[in-house]
């Protein structure tokens, strides 16, 4: 069994949108193969929110509540959120969607890396904690 991750709303739009990426192939493999696929309700959130058609949005939640979510407080997410947005601030650096924080902060919170594509992530794993995984 391969280390559980955490894949970012990015990696489930290809997926979903049948993209072929080295991230959507991860993404496919540990599907397949059983591996602990994680989410965090921002995650969650953004990819339900994109789907359009009622039947699919339906059907995603039944798919998506078979995979591990992560849980925190609302409170301790939303604090540890914006003291990781506020040190990133003092470095000189602005993450241009909170929502990047809160995953990253759930991220380092349970110490799973994250699977993604967004620059943002990168800037956010050389000042903090966060683990990433990277396409070769």
């Amino acid at each position: 069994m391969n280390e559980p991750l955490i894949f970012d709303t990015s990696i489930w739009i290809d997926f979903l949108r049948n993209r072929r990426t080295k991230a959507s192939d991860l993404l496919t493999s540990y599907i397949a193969g059983d591996d602990l696929v994680i989410l965090v309700p921002t995650i969650l959130q953004e990819v339900l929110q994109g789907i359009r058609e009622d039947a699919r949005n339906h059907e995603m939640k039944d798919i998506l509540s078979y995979f591990t979510i992560l849980q925190l407080s609302p409170i301790q997410a939303a604090i540890g959120a914006a003291e990781l947005y506020r040190d990133l601030r003092k470095k000189g650096l602005t993450i241009r969607r909170s929502n990047d924080c809160l995953i990253a902060y759930y991220a380092i919170e349970f110490s799973i890396p994250l699977v993604h594509s967004d620059k943002d992530f990168d800037l956010i794993s050389k000042h903090s904690k966060l683990r990433t995984w990277k396409a070769n």
